[in-house]
């Protein structure tokens, strides 16, 4: 387990307020779901940029004021791609349509998340996704659940016949990132049984926590798109770091979940 997710006291008070964050997030996905569809056309990035932002607004409209009104005294981080720590105190980091660019292209892959963080550790955390109608939840020191049913990483110890995954953490990375990416599916290609590639990465990494997939790694990336899923794997009692096997933090320039039993070696590939 990362420094960064180091088992918090449980507060009672944090039960309730996970159980008022999933019903927010709900809502939130209740939007989208009605906007969901047709395939979205744009011929400019400018046009992309318009029709995404039209998405988040519109689950913006629901998420922000109710959870507002569940911590008035929380941050909220304005930009989803942010990195790094957070200034101290409780934030909300939310992705109001992680996967947006699936949902304009009427594909199915795409989620509506919430996590609090306090004093730079998460408490909590929601992704919904609702076209399903599945809601997974972890709150710090008390497990990772999908709909009330607890949660558990697999118990793979053979790398080669596991099933991995990474995701692109956001177009016009750069050249040298880009590289990375395609020299670590190369080596994963070698080294695991199946390769999956696919935005966004949150999706992943809640397959991850439920035992589905085996590991997941991704290249940068940003709060919104990682801590989800990273506080879902290691409530699941997945392993979090980099992927040379050092603790991850926000601060990281890689990223890595993976199975208790095939962490080693995933290190192991990914790190030559």
């Amino acid at each position: 387990m990362s420094e960064f997710f180091q088992i918090a006291e449980i507060v009672a008070s944090d039960v309730e307020l996970l159980d008022e964050t999933a019903a927010a997030v709900r809502a939130a996905g209740v939007v989208l779901r009605e906007r969901f569809g047709e395939v979205v056309r744009y011929g400019t990035r400018e046009e992309l940029m318009g029709a995404l932002a039209v998405n988040d607004e519109a689950a913006l409209d629901v998420l922000r004021p109710r959870l507002t009104g569940l911590r008035p005294g929380a941050g909220w981080v304005e930009d989803e791609l942010d990195g790094g720590a957070l200034p101290p105190g409780e934030w909300w980091v939310v992705d109001p349509a992680e996967g947006n660019v699936n949902h304009l292209h009427a594909l199915s892959d795409w989620a509506v998340t919430a996590t609090l963080v306090r004093e730079n550790r998460p408490v909590l955390t929601v992704v919904h996704l609702p076209l399903t109608g599945e809601t997974y939840t972890a709150l710090s020191g008390a497990g990772a659940h999908l709909d009330g049913r607890r949660l558990h990483v697999s118990g793979a110890a053979d790398l080669g016949l596991g099933i991995v995954a990474t995701s692109q953490a956001r177009p016009d990375e750069d050249e040298s990132v880009v590289r990375r990416v395609g020299s670590s599916i190369t080596a994963m290609l070698l080294g695991a049984l199946v390769v999956r590639t696919s935005v966004p990465a949150t999706l992943h990494l809640a397959n991850v926590a439920a035992g589905r997939i085996d590991a997941f790694w991704q290249f940068a990336g940003a709060r919104a798109d990682l801590l989800p899923g990273a506080l879902l794997v290691t409530e699941a009692g997945g392993r979090i770091s980099d992927v040379e096997g050092r603790p991850w933090t926000p601060h990281s320039d890689s990223f890595l979940a993976a199975a208790p039993g095939i962490h080693a070696e995933a290190v192991t590939t990914l790190s030559h």
